[in-house]
């Protein structure tokens, strides 16, 4: 991984460092999983400061927002999974491709490729199942099903099952693989 060194500043340049124009900001990387995933976010948000508000502020809490925020959080975690598969930032251990010739490292991050495909197809054949058995119930607090839920935990491990065929197809045929493109982006948001 590419480790940037930076020279040591002073607390008044840093202090002035968020003076600095950004430049243009690009969103074009940003795909339908990332958008849907913040909007759901932005709704778990509302819900925990509606909840925060009437409980202490006005001394009379809505029942509702907790299960739809609980409910937000289980989608945002899910729809993230789906980010985090197309960007290759699973937690992974790496120290082991560092070790191997990079053409028996790049066997192995096929051979991982494929055990992924295997189990996003799996679990997104197990929450179909599941959807069958239970999508129609509905959630206490408020009169929806709870298949909403559950139809979006399914949409997302079909989205990360689609997404690991991407990134086996790119293992395959690119020049440098997922995990590589990954080390050397750095951190997310860098």
């Amino acid at each position: 991984m590419n480790e940037q060194h930076h020279p040591p500043i002073s607390i008044d340049e840093m202090a002035h460092a968020f003076e600095d124009e950004g430049g243009p900001v690009d969103l074009s990387h940003h795909t339908i999983e990332d958008w849907l995933t913040l909007a759901v976010f932005w709704a778990m948000a509302v819900c925990v400061f509606l909840q925060f508000f009437t409980r202490y502020a006005l001394n009379n809490s809505l029942a509702w927002t907790e299960e739809i925020a609980a409910n937000c959080l289980v989608i945002v975690v899910f729809l993230g999974s789906a980010m985090c598969v197309r960007m290759g930032r699973h937690i992974a251990v790496d120290l082991i491709y560092n070790f191997l010739p990079r053409r028996l490292g790049r066997g192995l991050e096929v051979a991982v490729d494929v055990i992924c495909i295997g189990f996003y197809g799996y679990m997104a054949w197990l929450m179909w199942r599941y959807i069958d058995i239970v999508g129609s119930e509905r959630m206490v607090t408020v009169d929806l099903p709870r298949g909403f839920v559950f139809y979006t935990v399914f949409a997302a491990f079909a989205l990360m099952l689609l997404r690991s065929v991407q990134n086996f197809i790119k293992d395959l045929t690119g020049a440098r693989t997922v995990r590589e493109e990954a080390a050397e982006s750095g951190p997310p948001g860098v």
